[in-house]
């Protein structure tokens, strides 16, 4: 089983280039239906879905303004190259919410920012990382 997180966005094209620049990924582009989605990959594997607000009347990607959103849902991606993504999160211009800190629970280190569309992201280094 492979999770495919799919969240809906303002920009797609914009905020999939953003998660790839944060997440050192890459965005598949070429989309045949314009900006409404594209997907991010990390060596070849899907990481993430994007997909247009109210369009396409899929279920739950309508109301944009019918709540906050992502509330109570984080986007949680763990990543080798920690340091450089807290980099690229800050020269992204992201909103910090918990500067970069470790978790002694899983021993690694964390740092919480939201996204252009105000979704909540917490980017890790390897479980047991900060025990070292």
């Amino acid at each position: 089983m492979r999770p495919q997180p799919l969240i809906a966005v303002r920009d797609v094209e914009g905020s999939a280039e953003w998660y790839a620049t944060l997440l050192g990924a890459e965005r598949l582009g070429g989309d045949t239906h314009g900006n409404l989605y594209d997907r991010v990959l990390s060596d070849g594997q899907l990481i993430l879905q994007l997909h247009a607000w109210d369009k396409e009347n899929h279920p739950n990607l309508v109301g944009a303004q019918a709540s906050k959103h992502g509330h109570g849902v984080l986007l949680w991606f763990e990543v080798d190259d920690f340091d450089d993504a807290v980099d690229r999160a800050r020269t992204l211009g992201a909103e910090i919410i918990e500067e970069p800190h470790v978790n002694r629970g899983p021993n690694h280190r964390e740092i919480w920012i939201r996204d252009r569309d105000g979704y909540m992201v917490v980017v890790v280094s390897p479980d047991g990382e900060a025990a070292q």
